[in-house]
Parts: C-alpha cells; sequence; structure tokens
C-alpha cells in the first residue's frame, strides 16, 4: 500500500523531459490566437467559444507523423464540431439538465471508444465533452447550428492549414507509417464503461449539488479516468485537482484586472502556449495554465460574476476528480475480479 502512494505522489511532482513542446506551442497559438483575433476585429466575441473548441483540433498527434497527424485532426475536428453541435441541440431542445448530463455521458463513453480504436493522442474524451457541455450551457436558437458549423468548421480548417505549413517548412516526410490499431475487447470497453460512468455520476452530482457549469463536474471526471491504469488514473485525479485550485486563483487575478477584450485574447493564447509547453510533462503543472484559459474564455464568451465563475470551477471541479476517483479504483477492483483482467 505503502509503494502504490508512493508511486502515486511521485507520479504527481514528475516532471518529464522536454520532447519538442515548443512546436506544438507556436501551432497551438496560431490556431487559437487567430481565429480570436478576427472575432474580435468583426465584434463577434460571443462565438469564441466555437472557434476555440475548433481549433483545439491542432492539439492532436503532437508525437505522430505529418500524415497521421493531420488525418488525427482532421477527424478529431470533425468530433469536436460534431460534439458541439450535440451540445447546441440539447440547449435548443431545452432538456432538464439530468437528460443533458445523460447525453453528454453517452457522447464521453462514444467518442472514449472512438479514440482508443483510433490511437488519439491526446487520448480519450476530455475536449469533446468539454465541448458538449459548454455549448449545451449557452441559449441556442435554429441558426446556432450554422454558426457552429460555419464557425468551428472554419478554425478547424485553419489549425490543419497551420499544422500542414509547418510541416512543409520542415521538410518532413509524408509516408505512412505502419500503426497498427489495437483490438476493440476487454481492455477498451472497460475504459469506455468507466468514463462513462464517471461523467454520468459527476455530471449528476454537478447538477444536484451545484446546479450551474455541471459539465465541469463532468470534465474533471474523464480528466480522473483517463489513465491506462488505476495508478495513472489516481495521478491524474490528483494533478487535475490541485492544479485547478491553484489555476484559479491566478484566474482571480486576471479577472479582478478586468483586462478589455483584446488583451484577454492576449493572455489566453499565452495560456494556451504555456499548456502545451507541459501538458505531455506535467498535467498538474498545465492546469496552472488551462484552468486560468477556460475561465477567461468562459467569460469572454458570456460574461459572468467572477465570483460565481471561480466558485463553480473549484466545487464542480472538486465534484468531477472525487467522483472519478471513486469510479477509477471500483473499476480497477472489478478488472482484477474479472476472468479477463
Amino acid at each position: 500500500m505503502a509503494e502504490s502512494r508512493g508511486r502515486v505522489w511521485t507520479g504527481v511532482i514528475r516532471v518529464g523531459p522536454h520532447r519538442g513542446d515548443h512546436r506544438v506551442a507556436v501551432r497551438a497559438v496560431l490556431s487559437v490566437g487567430v481565429p480570436l483575433l478576427t472575432l474580435l476585429l468583426i465584434g463577434r466575441l460571443d462565438l469564441s467559444v466555437y472557434a476555440s473548441f475548433g481549433a483545439f483540433a491542432a492539439l492532436y498527434g503532437r508525437t505522430d507523423g505529418p500524415r497521421a497527424r493531420v488525418r488525427m485532426q482532421a477527424t478529431a475536428g470533425a468530433i469536436l464540431v460534431a460534439s458541439m453541435l450535440v451540445g447546441t441541440a440539447v440547449s435548443f431542445l431545452a432538456f432538464p439538465a439530468l437528460v443533458s448530463v445523460a447525453v453528454v455521458a453517452a457522447l464521453a463513453a462514444a467518442v472514449t471508444l472512438f479514440a482508443y480504436r483510433a490511437q488519439w493522442h491526446p487520448p480519450g474524451a476530455l475536449f469533446a465533452v468539454f465541448a458538449a457541455g459548454a455549448t449545451a450551457s449557452f441559449p441556442a436558437t435554429a441558426a446556432t447550428f450554422a454558426t457552429v458549423l460555419i464557425v468551428g468548421g472554419v478554425s478547424v480548417l485553419w489549425s490543419l492549414l497551420v499544422t500542414t505549413v509547418f510541416v512543409l517548412l520542415r521538410r518532413g516526410s509524408w509516408a505512412r507509417p505502419r500503426r497498427p490499431r489495437p483490438p476493440i475487447g476487454p481492455v477498451a470497453w472497460e475504459m469506455t464503461a468507466t468514463v462513462g460512468t464517471a461523467a454520468l455520476l459527476a455530471g449528476v452530482a454537478g447538477v444536484l449539488l451545484v446546479g450551474t457549469h455541471w459539465y465541469w463536474a463532468m470534465v474533471g471526471a474523464v480528466a480522473a479516468v483517463g489513465g491506462a491504469h488505476v495508478t495513472a488514473r489516481l495521478i491524474r485525479g490528483v494533478q487535475r485537482l490541485t492544479g485547478t485550485l491553484l489555476g484559479v486563483l491566478i484566474a482571480a487575478g486576471l479577472l479582478a484586472l478586468q483586462l478589455p477584450p483584446w488583451l484577454v485574447i492576449v493572455v489566453a493564447v499565452a495560456l494556451q502556449a504555456g499548456a502545451e509547453l507541459f501538458v505531455g510533462r506535467n498535467y498538474g503543472i498545465a492546469m496552472l495554465f488551462i484552468t486560468p484559459l477556460a475561465l477567461l474564455m468562459v467569460s469572454l464568451a458570456s460574461p459572468v460574476a467572477p465570483v460565481m465563475l471561480l466558485r463553480d470551477r473549484v466545487v464542480e471541479t472538486v465534484i468531477g476528480v472525487a467522483v472519478g476517483t471513486v469510479v477509477a479504483i471500483v473499476s480497477a477492483l472489478l478488472r482484477r475480479r474479472s476472468p479477463h483482467g
């Protein structure tokens, strides 16, 4: 037991080596920054959430070859836009909060299975859950669907163009690497069930205990069960929680400054760069950048009282990580008892 706890805490504080993260950071800055600046110039920062989630396609395939990276980003971008459409439909149809949670949880399970089969990096459904949950919380009309397709779709295409230009500038090879896909067996189904269950339970708890921003609880739970084994999941959960709590303090300082929109975008882009420099090395450190980034983007698209925003982020994250940790431990126990485990 002591040895297991030691592995968890060692994993929490360990910082991995730098492996070309600066290139990913630059791609992320261009992919996210240009769409946001464009929306600022045309006076439509209320659409910044759709642009940001579309641009997140640029974050996929950081360790893959050029051909696999572009293909993964295109697929991930399409699923991110589809996730935003699901969230928009939930909002447009005015589903009760608990029904909305069930829909997003089902999406989390489906994307988890797809991501496992396609060998996505970063793995899992975290961005899809975030995209669906966030858009579900914004008011939507019939015209919003076209807005999501246009703004989100253009952001995806822009991120693909940025990636392609970087490959050409570095004279990378477009040769197709051999990359066998794992079969959909017990491991894949266990991950799918674990993520879906954690997302559902966390979302329900978030709705019942807080009410607003319930999707943050779901995102926290999905992050906490994202590892391949229970130790990795516990490490991820602790890093998510500690990084969020410290990141909220940074966000509180930034929100208190009441920065003009153009400066919020500059800060957000800088935070995105910082997140990409560390997300593959230590998830907890990355959360110091990701948390204020997420809060700034929400405040930019839909102004909310900072105190409520910060409170909800903390409480919903605690709920999500707690639920995800319990589900991860139960899942590990059940897997050990299984004849396939």
